[in-house]
C-alpha cells in the first residue's frame, strides 16, 4: 500500500511533480507493481487530484474518506477490511525504491516462524559527517538482534570517545506491518516521543512492538526538498 498525501510542507504539491515524464506518485506505483513481490498494490490519498489521475492508470486507487497525521494511519483505514497478514508500506515520495530491499524485508517475515516481529524495516550504514547531522536523515540504533531501539532526527548514538569506531544507520522508510500491528497504531493516540521527532515509528516502539532491522545497501531518494527531485531525476537520466 502507498500512502499518498498532495500537501507537503517542504515541499507542496511534490506528488504530482515531474520526474522525467511523469508525475513522482506514477513512477512509484508503476516501480512497485513491476517488482512483482504483491499480490495487490494500493494506492491510499487523501488527495482528488491524485485519486483522479491514478484512476486512469490503476484500478487500486483508494480516497481517503478521514483526515490523517501519517502514512500508516492512511493506510489502515482501508487494511482493516482487507483480508491480508502482511502489508508493506512503500511511501509515495519514493520512486526509485529497489526489488531487492523489498525481498529481504518480506523474507524476514517468512523465516519469523514464532511471529516476534511486529514491524519490519530498512537500514542502511552511512559515514558521511553531513548524512549523518542531516535531520531529514532519519538514524536509528538496534539490539544486537537488530531490533529498533530509538529512531531520532538527530545523530544517534553519541559518541563520547573518539578511539571508538561508532556506527551510524540511516532509516529507509520502507515498512512491512503484521496487520495486527499496523490496526494497534491505528486505535491508539499519538506518543509525546512521536510528537517530538515527528516520527510515526517511535509510537510502535512507545507501545511496545517490536521492529526488526534489515541491513541494505540500497538507499532510497525520499523527495522532500527540490534538491531531492534534480537528484532523483538525474539518478534516473544515468
Amino acid at each position: 500500500m502507498i500512502p499518498a498525501r498532495l500537501d507537503s510542507t517542504r515541499l507542496p504539491g511534490k506528488l504530482m511533480m515531474d520526474l522525467n515524464g511523469i508525475p513522482i506518485i506514477l513512477s512509484t506505483l508503476l516501480n512497485t507493481i513491476k517488482t512483482k513481490l504483491f499480490d495487490d498494490v494500493y494506492v491510499v490519498t487523501d488527495s482528488n487530484k491524485i485519486y483522479d489521475f491514478l484512476i486512469t492508470h490503476h484500478k487500486n486507487i483508494l480516497l481517503s474518506k478521514k483526515n490523517h497525521n501519517s502514512g500508516s494511519d492512511r493506510i489502515a483505514e482501508f487494511a482493516k477490511d482487507m483480508n491480508a497478514d502482511i502489508i508493506v508500506n512503500v511511501q509515495g515520495d519514493e520512486p526509485l525504491i529497489d526489488k531487492n530491499s523489498l525481498q529481504k524485508l518480506i523474507n524476514t517475515f517468512k523465516i519469523d516462524h514464532d511471529n516476534k516481529i511486529d514491524l519490519v524495516s530498512l537500514m542502511k550504514a552511512i559515514s558521511n559527517i553531513k548524512e549523518i547531522e542531516n535531520p531529514n536523515n532519519v538514524k536509528v540504533v538496534t539490539d544486537k538482534n537488530d531490533f529498533a531501539l530509538y529512531f531520532s532526527r538527530t545523530p544517534i548514538p553519541f559518541c563520547s570517545d573518539s578511539n571508538l569506531k561508532v556506527k551510524y544507520f540511516k532509516h529507509i522508510g520502507v515498512y512491512g506491518f503484521r496487520k495486527k500491528s499496523l490496526l494497534d497504531f491505528y486505535n491508539s493516540k499519538p506518543t509525546k516521543l512521536e510528537q517530538s521527532e515527528k516520527l510515526e515509528q517511535l509510537r510502535y516502539l512507545e507501545n511496545g512492538k517490536k521492529i526488526k532491522m534489515v541491513i541494505t545497501d540500497f538507499d532510497g531518494i525520499g523527495i522532500d526538498t527540490i534538491e531531492d527531485l534534480i537528484k532523483a531525476r538525474k539518478l534516473i537520466n544515468d
